[in-house]
């Protein structure tokens, strides 16, 4: 595997990105810095010189005003930096979040398949806020070299020796600072890694709480969740012992450092190369030059931020599936799957499906659990890009069609829908550019949802919070947002499965006698693919068979994909599958 590099890094572009759209208060941010470096280490001088005048009973009134000028406007700068700060992390955390929210939701269940819900939402909300303070810590780090390098200098200017002398030992605290920086990346990468793994496993968790709370595994899921719980406290450790050491390291020989400066400053002073403020300003300075205390902290924030804008990079590198530019051209909705072969991972879960669903008819997607059927949904309406092949609506491939007209032309229903919205008149009318009441109740009627909406305590009106419901109530506001979308191509991926018989019978024939789309439905019941006009019969990733639901129930390997048996087709499930 080769390591990115730096112009290709995307943790890098997408820090330069932030930093831009945050360019004017993080100039600011740089010039306030730079102006308190520039205040304190004039302040050191002001105060030499104050002390000489006094010592020799010189008027001193100027330098005393100039010393208390310096020391507020270094007040003031400080707290302009503070501000300054604040904004610059929450305006740069807000432009991270939007951004890869956009990107996620644009690149659709492939991201969250890949890092899971939970890590995700982790990466979102807290890797986030630590990559939002980059430009501001970036913009500290630069005035906290320059205090350092301004000591330096100002060291020269009162005699080259002293600076000399400095320089002598520098070195061993630049290799110091280095070390330091290379081994908190490495173990503020690995924390971070770790607090993921909880955040996913916790999601999980928290999505199934009725089923753990059913089996009564709550210790067990506990102890599941907080398993990489060592390891995060491994990396925090660690993270301390580095941080320790290079202070205890820096503390061991800044000190060396600041005392052969003031010993080479007390043999000039005492041969009157140096005057007695000089000997202070020159004791500030090495005390600045060796400001490794804040270098250090500006250092881990950096180093923090870099990790976390690692983890986000990588959701900022998963590809979002390109739109072409085409225009659907008038037709009944005809679908068409040429050779299509997806795999997930090294396992091929479709091979080369051949289909066609004419415009306006029903064809059910039938065959066992595994045998690629969701997918093959997800592939239809475009929710996911088959690895081989393509896929034709009305003649033009969906991956040439624009943006909307390809939301415009397909509806999904989920067997698990996610209702979105303030109330339950916005979860049926998500994505429409102007939802009307009439339309949204129509679409309840034909999903058979209006009835128990219209008892809820403020009808359509009533929050989704307030709004408690079945599995199979839940499926029918789905259905409902499906029908109220329309277009050309309706997917049903097992979008029936928690209603009875008697409704779900009510539903399709609702839908057969009043919907001109082309419906494509994911079905698990004999009864659902008896009412379509088509069933294609999914068997190890390949179409075994397509015909009329009547015709394939012979075959004892069609029964038994429908039913669990190979058996029984005159029994009460041949009943039920041929009403």
């Amino acid at each position: 595997m080769t390591t990115p590099t730096p112009a290709a890094d995307p943790s890098r572009a997408l820090l330069r990105a932030a930093t831009r759209h945050s360019a004017s208060r993080t100039a600011a941010l740089c010039l306030v810095s730079t102006a308190a470096t520039g205040a304190g280490l004039l302040l050191p001088t002001a105060l030499g010189r104050t002390l000489d005048l006094l010592l020799a009973r010189a008027p001193a009134t100027g330098w005393v005003l100039c010393c208390a000028g310096l020391v507020l406007s270094l007040a003031l700068l400080d707290g302009c930096q503070s501000v300054l700060v604040g904004t610059v992390d929450a305006r740069t955390t807000a432009w991270l979040r939007g951004r890869l929210t956009r990107r996620v939701l644009a690149v659709g269940p492939a991201v969250t398949a890949r890092f899971g819900a939970g890590d995700l939402v982790a990466r979102l909300v807290g890797n986030a806020a630590q990559a939002g303070t980059a430009p501001a810590a970036r913009a500290a780090l630069l005035a906290a070299f320059a205090g350092p390098v301004g000591g330096i200098v100002a060291l020269g200017l009162i005699d080259v020796w002293l600076a000399v002398v400095f320089l002598a030992g520098a070195p061993v605290l630049a290799a110091l600072l280095r070390a330091f920086a290379r081994d908190t990346s490495r173990c503020v990468t690995r924390y971070q890694r770790e607090q993921g793994r909880i955040a996913a496993a916790l999601a999980e968790a928290v999505d199934g709480h009725r089923t753990i709370r059913a089996a009564g595994t709550a210790d067990r899921e506990t102890a599941r969740i907080l398993r990489p719980l060592p390891e995060l406290s491994r990396a925090g450790h660690r993270m301390w012992q580095v941080h320790g050491r290079a202070s205890a390291q820096a503390v061991a020989v800044a000190p060396l450092l600041q005392l052969g400066v003031i010993a080479v400053a007390g043999v000039l002073l005492a041969r009157h190369r140096l005057t007695v403020g000089e000997v202070l300003a020159a004791s500030r300075y090495a005390v600045l030059a060796t400001g490794v205390g804040m270098l250090v902290a500006h250092l881990a924030s950096v180093a923090r931020a870099r990790a976390a804008a690692g983890r986000l990079g990588e959701i900022a590198t998963e590809p979002a599936p390109a739109h072409g530019t085409r225009r659907l051209p008038p037709g009944p909705g005809r679908l068409e799957l040429r050779g299509v072969t997806a795999r997930r991972g090294k396992h091929t879960v479709l091979a080369g499906i051949d289909l066609v669903v004419p415009g306006g008819t029903t064809l059910a997607v039938v065959g066992r659990s595994g045998a690629g059927k969701s997918l093959l949904a997800a592939i239809a309406g475009r929710l996911a890009d088959p690895d081989d092949g393509e896929v034709l609506l009305d003649g033009v491939p969906l991956s040439e069609l624009t943006h909307d007209d390809l939301r415009r032309a397909i509806a999904h229903a989920f067997e698990r829908p996610v209702l979105l919205g303030d109330n339950v008149e916005d979860a049926i009318g998500l994505g429409l550019p102007a939802p009307s009441p009439t339309r949204i109740r129509e679409a309840a009627r034909t999903a058979d949802a209006d009835a128990f909406v219209r008892r809820l305590p403020s009808g359509y009106a009533t929050a989704l919070t307030d709004a408690p419901r079945s599995g199979g109530e839940s499926q029918r506001l789905g259905l409902a947002r499906a029908f109220a979308h329309g277009g050309r191509l309706l997917i049903l991926d097992d979008a029936l499965s928690s209603l009875d018989t008697v409704t779900e019978a009510r539903i399709t024939e609702a839908l057969a006698g009043g919907s001109s789309a082309t419906r494509l439905l994911i079905a698990h019941r004999a009864a659902t693919a008896a009412r379509a006009d088509a069933v294609a019969w999914l068997d190890g990733g390949r179409v075994r068979a397509v015909g009329r639901h009547e015709e394939l129930w012979a075959m004892a390997a069609y029964r038994e994909a429908l039913t669990g048996t190979a058996s029984g087709a005159s029994t009460a499930s041949a009943e039920e599958a041929c009403p």
